[in-house]
């Protein structure tokens, strides 16, 4: 259950009807999704947390749209967010991922988890070449 009530209208304002269409626009689809509903209750929010989204993930960088969205869905998997997990895993889906590569996408989700938790638990020292400082 959410802990806030999104507005009834949100469009009606139009500061967040701009954001509405410029997400629309940027896009490609008329589908507003909940995320955004839900942060219009604070126009401020909407705006900076759009203006961040928009700036990392649709503009394009070195990394791949996939990528991106692979990213956005380890760090999700990660922190238990299952409203982005689902998101960011159709957003993948949208840019061409595939179910081979879904499932090499979770089994080294999975291996960087335990090894992960190996390393917090042993507290390995980092090796110093793996140190950027130590590069020349």
């Amino acid at each position: 259950m959410s802990t806030i009530l999104p507005p009834q209208n949100p469009e009606d304002n139009k500061r967040i009807k701009a954001i509405f269409e410029d997400i629309r626009a940027t896009r490609g689809s008329n589908f507003i999704n909940n995320l955004w509903r839900y942060l219009a209750f604070d126009i401020n929010l909407l705006e900076t947390t759009w203006r961040d989204v928009k700036t990392i993930m649709a503009r394009p960088s070195n990394l791949d749209p996939m990528t991106k969205e692979l990213i956005y869905t380890a760090v999700s998997i990660a922190n238990s967010c299952e409203y982005c997990i689902h998101s960011h895993t159709a957003a993948a889906r949208s840019k061409g991922m595939n179910d081979a590569q879904y499932a090499e996408f979770l089994a080294i989700v999975s291996l960087a988890g335990r090894t992960n938790h190996l390393l917090n638990g042993i507290k390995v020292p980092i090796d110093p070449e793996f140190k950027h400082e130590n590069k020349a």
